[in-house]
């Protein structure tokens, strides 16, 4: 049995969430781990229970340890030159979103990673929310039939409670609402629609909370697609909201209806009156509840172990930045943007 060494690269709160999964997996160990100072690193290490090697170099640790995988849960100004490192040396690339916060660098990184032949997981870790595996059954079992409109919203409240607030307000290390949080609800449509996007239009808000006028970029944007095959779809991304974590999911089907966890078929369930309840586990802001990190690092190991890429690797990451550099564009402009195929 392979026992694949991995780094993290990146010590924040997320690090330990990769850490766990590397820990708790019969075939990964933490090899390393980097930060900006070594003093970082260790503090890190000491609060997991590692007695690994601590750098404060991606280059330098890719040089001495030489790992089979690298997880990049560095801030976003940083995911792309780390990436970029770690895939030169030859390891295979866990990485946090957001991929880039630009095209130009974006494409530097898919480029390299096709390139390198490299194996790649992006971290939209709801794909393994119970909830979402519940409803790629329902779909693909055809409970209600051709969807033919979808609505995923991500509602979350970013402020000063946040240690991600410091950098997540600023246009430089933030990006946008859909960039900094909002990317999972669009991964969420995209995949549950099955459909590229040829078409964006986007609107911008904001509330005017103090704390959030700090904000160097609208944190709301509702956003409209057009699918290929004529199909729409709407995503809210919402990074300012005065209430508990949302996360609404709402698919209309030619013979039923998705909400969330409820499901009203007339295949499936003739006779049915009401929306039928399925008790699982629904997404949840990750420092409160389940956030399936070990889901991520389990499906890229098994992936690894087959020789084949992932459910989510940066080159379908790549077209979901692409969508939220579209969704600003166009928020901006007042016009809607064509997707290139």
């Amino acid at each position: 049995m392979t026992t694949y060494r991995a780094a993290v690269v990146g010590c924040g709160w997320v690090s330990g969430e990769h850490i766990a999964a590397y820990k708790k997996h019969p075939q990964t160990e933490v090899a390393a781990l980097v930060s900006l100072t070594v003093e970082e690193a260790r503090r890190k290490a000491e609060e997991y229970g590692l007695n690994v090697p601590c750098y404060d170099s991606v280059e330098k640790m890719m040089q001495q340890e030489k790992p089979d995988i690298v997880s990049i849960t560095s801030i976003p100004t940083m995911h792309v030159e780390h990436g970029l490192c770690a895939v030169e040396y030859g390891a295979q690339l866990v990485m946090e979103k957001p991929v880039a916060l630009s095209r130009e660098d974006l494409h530097r990184l898919t480029r390299s990673v096709t390139e390198h032949g490299t194996k790649s997981v992006v971290s939209f870790v709801l794909r393994w929310n119970p909830l979402f595996s519940i409803i790629r059954a329902l779909l693909d079992d055809g409970a209600v039939g051709e969807l033919f409109y979808g609505e995923v919203d991500y509602y979350h409240g970013i402020g000063p409670w946040y240690k991600q607030y410091e950098w997540n307000k600023t246009k430089a290390a933030g990006g946008n609402t859909l960039l900094s949080a909002g990317c999972h609800a669009l991964d969420a449509l995209v995949w549950f629609m099955g459909s590229p996007v040829t078409e964006v239009h986007a609107y911008a808000t904001r509330s005017k909370r103090d704390i959030y006028m700090a904000y160097e970029y609208a944190p709301t944007l509702v956003t409209l697609f057009q699918f290929e095959d004529g199909r729409c779809g709407k995503v809210t991304s919402c990074i300012e909201v005065n209430a508990p974590y949302m996360f609404p999911i709402l698919l209309l089907g030619s013979e039923g209806t998705i909400r969330n966890n409820q499901l009203y078929s007339s295949r499936k369930l003739p006779g049915q009156t009401n929306f039928a309840t399925i008790p699982t586990i629904l997404p949840d802001s990750g420092d409160v509840t389940h956030h399936p990190f070990q889901g991520e690092i389990n499906h890229f190991v098994d992936c690894l172990e087959r020789g084949v890429d992932s459910s989510v690797p940066i080159a379908y990451a790549a077209k979901i930045m692409e969508l939220c550099y579209a969704a600003e564009e166009s928020a901006l402009s007042g016009r809607s943007v064509r997707m290139e195929g």
